[in-house]
């Protein structure tokens, strides 16, 4: 009994101290408390891994950055986001930002955790993508980051996976370190498996949109990107759908939220 004792106390205690919100509140009111476990140095470290071996395997397939006029558009647009999360999280500034772009069909873009950028030329290209609209996607993706969705579903996998063992293991002295690699491993696939949680798609749409229009992007423009997505999807739907569901809910939140961030925008453009 004591032991299992020890184990349920090791277990709330691990469950308050991985409790927080990972970024300041701000206009888009963004400020849920969030469940993180595993240290984000872990995953960042995972993420920078993947990320790299992503970009030797398109650079083996001629496929990186192969049009540089492209490459520049996207890199221009993003620093001008990523110039901006500061707002959000200083620390963020920091990150070693990287962004890249793949010749690929996939109508797709993500940012990986501690600000590994990827966008597939379909997303541009099928789109045929304004500034704004890619603003919108590529903040969009930032805001994951920012708020380290991943590392948070990775928190959680972990401890549905591997907790109680895990946590036993701990308690006892035991090798509890490779259950949490365990856990981290299986929690980097589920980075780029499964969709991300509905709040936390919501979340991503409020800062990305904030943050575009920080930026002195248009925050209409995340209306007229869904939409563009929306018609992408009677054919194929796009890979996107795949973690970023859309629905005509989505796009009325986002039409209601694109007032509240309107000021930020007028005064970006006043200083450009």
């Amino acid at each position: 009994m004591k032991k299992i004792a020890l184990v349920l106390f090791a277990l709330l205690s691990l469950q308050l101290s991985g409790c927080a919100t990972t970024t300041k509140d701000s206009v888009s009111g963004v400020k849920r408390s969030q469940f993180m476990l595993l240290p984000s140095s872990s995953v960042d470290k995972m993420s920078a891994q993947a990320y790299t071996e992503t970009l030797q395997t398109a650079k083996k397939k001629n496929t990186l950055n192969a049009d540089a006029a492209q490459l520049e558009r996207v890199r221009t647009i993003s620093n001008h986001l990523i110039a901006q999360v500061g707002v959000f999280r200083p620390d963020a500034a920091q990150w070693n930002w990287e962004v890249n772009v793949e010749k690929d069909e996939q109508v797709n873009a993500y940012c990986m955790p501690g600000g590994k950028i990827m966008v597939y030329t379909g997303l541009i290209e099928k789109l045929n993508a304004t500034d704004d609209e890619l603003a919108a996607v590529i903040g969009h993706e930032i805001a994951h980051a920012l708020r380290e969705h991943g590392r948070e579903r990775m928190s959680q996998a972990y401890v549905q996976q591997f907790g109680l063992q895990a946590l036993s293991a701990f308690v006892t002295k035991g090798a509890a370190g490779g259950a949490i690699m365990q856990g981290a491993g299986m929690g980097s696939q589920l980075f780029f498996a499964l969709p991300n949680g509905r709040e936390q798609e919501r979340e991503s749409d409020k800062i990305g949109l904030e943050l575009a229009a920080r930026a002195g992007y248009n925050p209409d423009a995340a209306v007229t990107l869904w939409q563009k997505m929306g018609a992408q999807s009677k054919s194929a739907p796009p890979e996107f759908f795949s973690t970023h569901p859309a629905s005509e809910n989505r796009i009325t939140e986002l039409k209601a939220l694109a007032p509240k961030v309107r000021p930020l925008y007028e005064a970006a453009k006043r200083t450009k």
